[in-house]
């Protein structure tokens, strides 16, 4: 069987035709979840959007429950939370010369470059603001 396999695969090379690979989940990934080599493997063959290498999720955080066996998106990962809901964070608006800092209460969970929703605790405004490596929300114009 490995035998036919290695043959199949070279013959694929042979003629143009490589095959892909599909990254999958090796057990259930509950929400929330950091991912690691131990958690997903390849399965051959390519599921359109599906990720193909470990390389491309090893470390970041599952958004959704991903299932053993399904195919790994983009989709379903994203960068490991710093800020959780209802956390205060420092709100940081600059624009040249100006500055303004004040706290402010996250609205959504997010990791280091996403997009949130923070509330300015002072006036009770809602924006929208990116955030930094140091948990502060860079507020844009």
């Amino acid at each position: 069987m490995l035998f036919r396999a290695i043959l199949i695969a070279l013959a694929g090379l042979l003629t143009g035709q490589a095959s892909a690979d599909t990254l999958v989940a090796l057990h259930t990934l509950r929400a929330r979840t950091i991912v690691t080599r131990a958690d997903v493997g390849l399965r051959p063959g390519e599921v359109v959007g599906a990720l193909s290498g470990s390389e491309e999720a090893v470390g970041l955080e599952t958004r959704t429950v991903i299932y053993a066996g399904r195919p790994i998106r983009a989709r379903d990962l994203g960068q490991p939370a710093i800020v959780e809901r209802n956390q205060i964070i420092p709100l940081l608006f600059r624009l040249g010369s100006l500055e303004i800092r004040t706290e402010g209460r996250a609205l959504d969970r997010a990791g280091i470059g996403e997009t949130i929703r923070v509330m300015n605790a002072a006036s009770k405004t809602v924006v929208s603001a990116t955030l930094g490596a140091d948990g502060t929300a860079h507020v844009a114009r």
